[in-house]
């Protein structure tokens, strides 16, 4: 994922706030952002309960 992505996704505002910020940036607890992705997966907001199968 690139440094841009991820400056995408920690500014949305339904993304966990950062445990604490650090000199070398912010730091996220696994648990939060585990938790995050597994409330904002697509397929999850379509109403399935798996993502589709892979596409040949």
């Amino acid at each position: 994922m690139s440094r841009v992505r991820v400056v995408q996704l920690t500014s949305r505002p339904d993304f966990p706030e950062p445990f604490d910020h650090l000199a070398g940036g912010s730091v996220w607890l696994v648990e939060d952002v585990e938790r995050w992705i597994t409330d904002h997966q697509p397929w999850k907001a379509r109403g399935a309960d798996e993502p589709p199968p892979p596409e040949d």
